[in-house]
């Protein structure tokens, strides 16, 4: 099973108020993550600066997909994702979005090995990690654009949409707009991380791709690491 996570991980600021990058690290690592789509993971302001330094991802395994703008960060608007393992980039792109404050997308495509035992070769999957506005009407306008950039770039291979899309209703437009094209994955609430009440992050997947299970990793370091938990999904090897 292949394990994608997503993680709004706060700037790497935890419940108790530290500043802690190898911790946001040591939740990936209980979930046993290969791929991590993360949300805040650059400074918000002026220069933005990532918040888990270069050196300490290397020395963990981590390699972070080439999104930035900025020479000091790690992601777009925050956006970055993470790899390790098995898994290769293939292509990595920025998706700029309508918004009225700073806001973008990231889309990677990656290569990802079946199991010997399933008798098939590397197969491509398209991520694509968001961090959506706080209005519902960008929140919708965001999430057309998302699925017009999938659609924009060649190949067309199974998708997998995963974020805080920053949306507290499951009939919002937000939801509506994605649903129309990929399935909405049932997950727990997981924000805030102490006593989740809201499901603001969410997975949306490709109907191709088969999904052996997905969650909310609600552990007692996810609980302190950052303000939200993060989610899950499994892929099935065949």
């Amino acid at each position: 099973m292949l394990t994608i996570a997503s993680y709004n991980i706060h700037k790497a600021v935890g419940a108790d108020g530290r500043h802690n990058p190898e911790r946001i690290l040591d939740v990936l690592d209980e979930l046993g993550a290969a791929v991590a789509l993360l949300q805040e993971a650059d400074t918000r302001f002026g220069v933005r600066t990532a918040v888990l330094p270069a050196a300490l991802l290397a020395s963990r395994g981590w390699q972070a997909a080439p999104l930035a703008d900025q020479p000091r960060a790690m992601g777009w608007h925050g956006n970055a994702v993470l790899l390790r393992g098995p898994v290769t980039l293939a292509h990595a792109a920025r998706i700029p979005l309508p918004a009225l404050e700073p806001r973008g997308a990231v889309m990677v495509d990656i290569i990802a090995p079946h199991a010997p035992h399933a008798g098939a070769g590397p197969r491509l999957i398209r991520l694509v990690g968001a961090h959506l506005d706080l209005s519902g009407l960008w929140r919708t306008r965001q999430a057309r654009a998302m699925l017009a950039a999938m659609a924009a770039r060649p190949g067309n291979p199974p998708a997998l949409l995963m974020g805080d899309l920053n949306e507290w209703r499951s009939g919002g437009g937000t939801i509506a707009a994605l649903a129309g094209r990929l399935a909405a994955v049932p997950l727990p609430p997981s924000f805030p991380a102490r006593l989740p009440i809201g499901r603001l992050d969410r997975v949306f997947a490709h109907h191709a791709l088969k999904l052996a299970a997905a969650g909310v990793h609600a552990s007692p370091l996810a609980r302190q690491a950052s303000d939200h938990l993060p989610i899950w999904v499994g892929l099935a090897d065949d």
